[in-house]
């Protein structure tokens, strides 16, 4: 009897020890297979990792590339960078940024492309980037319908002669042409100033900002709508019908720009190209828009004419933008720190 219950113990344990093997072999075939995947999924991640992580930084670096209006930089430290050395314009300068930083609380600017869109556009992005609605003018009437009334309403016919900057585009198409303009204009405008999120605005603005497609439209929007204001006023100045602004008087003052066709022939039309907007175009932009544009020259730096407002008559309810000049051609963003 002892036998046999010695006998199936041992066939027992037999069993299991077999058993035990298989399921060994098995659990260690598992263990590998596993560990193997494991170390797949691993490399398999880092890889992606990094390849997103380089994609990312050609985007950001393409975006930087293509951006129109760049990042902030140090006010001081942009100065002692631009204006080296030791003669009288350069000390002059870097004096000026110092008073700026000083006396202004100006700490950082954002450089903007120097082109021949250069006031218009640091002018646009910041009533963009702040999120400032339509002007109120804009809100009562639809943009759109603007080429269309110059055209057939009031007979200006010759708004087929209108450039587009240094596409220098005429032709019976404009008037196409210009409307796509004014729907980009109306379209990014409304979408930008009802975003109520700073950075999310700031993002679109910079996506807007890279793309110089879209730019062109929304400039060459701003200079038409500079141009319909200048032929309603000379229509209100002809027909007494009430008092005009006075930088129309101004306006119509010059040779150059006796009229309205003369204005855009001999200014509007070079906007872009070969030239940037004057003084008195400044003033309109800013009427135009309903802002006041406040513009720091510091080539007049130490004079009255450092520090001056366009358009000079403005209403307070106007919002406020700041620009920065070295020489009343490109222009800069100045920020502000209390």
């Amino acid at each position: 009897g002892r036998h046999e219950v010695w006998s199936w113990k041992t066939a027992s344990k037999k069993s299991l020890c077999l058993m035990w093997q298989k399921v060994k072999v098995q659990l260690m075939l598992s263990m590998s297979f596993l560990t193997t995947i494991f170390w797949y999924c691993r490399r398999l991640y880092s890889f992606l990792a990094q390849l997103l992580k380089r994609w990312s930084n050609y985007l950001q670096r393409k975006l930087l590339r293509n951006l129109s209006v760049l990042p902030e930089v140090d006010l001081l430290g942009y100065s002692a960078r631009e204006w080296k050395g030791e003669t009288k314009q350069a000390k002059q300068m870097r004096e000026a940024y110092e008073e700026l930083f000083r006396s202004c609380h100006m700490k950082y600017l954002r450089q903007v492309r120097r082109d021949n869109y250069s006031v218009v556009r640091a002018v646009l992005f910041q009533i963009f980037s702040q999120g400032i609605p339509f002007p109120s003018w804009m809100k009562e009437r639809d943009i759109l319908k603007l080429p269309e009334k110059l055209l057939y309403s009031q007979g200006c016919n010759w708004i087929q002669q209108y450039s587009f900057g240094p596409e220098r585009y005429t032709g019976p198409n404009a008037f196409g042409k210009l409307r796509k303009c004014m729907e980009a204009l109306k379209t990014n405008w409304a979408e930008i100033s009802a975003t109520r999120d700073h950075e999310e605005r700031g993002n679109l603005c910079n996506t807007l900002f890279s793309d110089e497609s879209k730019e062109y439209k929304l400039y060459e929007a701003i200079k038409f709508i500079m141009l319909y204001e200048v032929v309603e006023a000379y229509e209100q100045i002809k027909s007494r019908k009430g008092a005009v602004h006075n930088l129309f008087s101004l306006l119509f003052a010059r040779d150059s720009s006796s009229d309205p066709l003369s204005f855009m022939m001999n200014h509007l039309n070079s906007i872009g190209d070969s030239i940037c907007l004057d003084q008195v175009e400044l003033c309109l932009l800013g009427y135009v828009l309903e802002v006041k544009i406040q513009v720091y020259r510091l080539h007049r730096f130490n004079t009255e004419e450092f520090q001056v407002n366009y358009p000079d008559e403005y209403r307070r309810e106007w919002n406020e933008i700041s620009l920065l000049t070295e020489d009343d051609h490109y222009y800069h963003i100045p920020l502000f720190r209390t």
